[in-house]
């Protein structure tokens, strides 16, 4: 082969490499938002990563509110995705996704149920996201605002303290209605120190007054055979329990079934949080008295929305969100709460309630709502 032959077959080659080169998603010049999640043919969008406390069918209709609001807030012009990521129930499943989200390239953005509001190693990880130039927000559960508001800019989700005491109003109505003027009472949920249920449960104990004795607060890890066996000790611990509170979603089902199980229905209030499909059907059943609802779909819609204003330093839509954002908790966004009884024959009534912070719902009218929107839990 003559040397000019050689030279020629050389300069192919490099042309072939350096076209090559300007085709990898990997060169200084990818587009915006470009990213790992390039990769999954997604188009190079930047991930805004919602994670969880735990498994549970109430982060169904946060995942559906997640759709929601990206086409809402057009998160796909702005490069942008969002995704739901399911925690193992336990504090070392955040903690190591954290870690995760910190070493990936395409993360912009991350929203978190914090499962424990002083867990120092969640903390951490949170505030390094932040010095990485990583929004962080929380929603539903939210750190120990007293101790480390810094380790995320914002909350959305339900007040619950409000919530709580909300809950606490209704059951009262309730005992208050079958003539007990006095007992004890027992409060469920996963974690007793996470921030969610110590509010709520806070609330519902200012609600209720010292008439009726809060006998224990139960934590089940978030082992549902475990909420089931607490309610067991809580009836065989205290022999004048008039009512049974359950803070997390699952603890409704667990309480009813137990109740059931004990032959206790006609002197004990079951009264709980949030509605899963199992506990709409309870209700049905004439086994829960009252559900107050948080809005997980909103809870969803919001996160797409502030996430996407945070990322593209949009101040208007977070004045708009955050109007008081430089006073006392200002930094709080509350989505809806709804206050669900099985029919217009329950005492607990609507005026017990200020009707701009809960809405009062049948059941009929709440299985309409869900139905809208195709939802089976909230």
């Amino acid at each position: 082969m003559s040397l000019r032959s050689v030279s020629c077959l050389t300069a192919i080659a490099l042309l072939i490499g350096l076209t090559a080169g300007c085709g990898s998603g990997n060169s200084g010049t990818a587009k915006p938002g470009a990213g790992s999640g390039g990769d999954k043919g997604d188009g190079g969008l930047k991930r805004i990563v919602f994670l969880t406390n735990g498994d549970d069918p109430f982060w169904d209709a946060l995942l559906q509110g997640l759709t929601e609001g990206e086409k809402k807030y057009e998160l796909a012009k702005a490069g942008l995705k969002a995704e739901r990521d399911v925690n193992s129930n336990k504090a070392e499943g955040q903690i190591s996704r954290l870690q995760q989200y910190a070493s990936s390239s395409d993360i912009a953005g991350v929203a978190i149920s914090v499962i424990q509001a002083d867990n120092p190693a969640i903390i951490d990880e949170m505030r390094k996201l932040q010095k990485m130039g990583i929004p962080v927000i929380t929603v539903d559960g939210d750190v120990n605002r007293d101790e480390f508001r810094d380790a995320r800019s914002y909350y959305l989700g339900t007040d619950n303290v409000v919530g709580g005491r909300t809950l606490g109003t209704a059951t009262k109505a309730l005992l208050e209605a079958r003539g007990v003027d006095k007992g004890g009472y027992v409060q469920f949920a996963g974690f007793v120190d996470n921030d969610n249920a110590r509010s709520r449960m806070d609330g519902v104990k200012e609600a209720l007054g010292k008439a009726y004795e809060e006998r224990d607060r139960m934590p089940d890890q978030m082992d549902h055979n475990k909420a089931q066996d607490n309610v067991r000790t809580a009836l065989t611990n205290h022999n004048d329990i008039v009512a049974l509170i359950g803070i997390w979603a699952y603890n409704a089902p667990a309480i009813a079934d137990v109740v059931k199980e004990r032959g206790v229905r006609e002197k004990t209030v079951v009264a709980t949080f949030d509605a899963q499909s199992a506990a709409i059907d309870k209700m049905d059943q004439g086994d829960i008295d009252v559900m107050v609802v948080q809005n997980p779909f909103d809870m969803g819609v919001q996160t797409c929305r502030l996430m996407k204003a945070m990322i593209q330093k949009d101040e208007t839509t977070i004045a708009e969100m955050f109007p008081n954002k430089d006073k006392p908790d200002g930094d709080i966004y509350t989505t809806g709460l709804r206050v669900v009884v099985p029919d217009e024959n329950s005492p607990v009534k609507a005026k017990l309630f200020d009707s701009k912070v809960v809405e009062y719902m049948t059941l009929p009218d709440f299985k309409a709502w869900l139905k809208k929107y195709n939802l089976t839990s909230s």
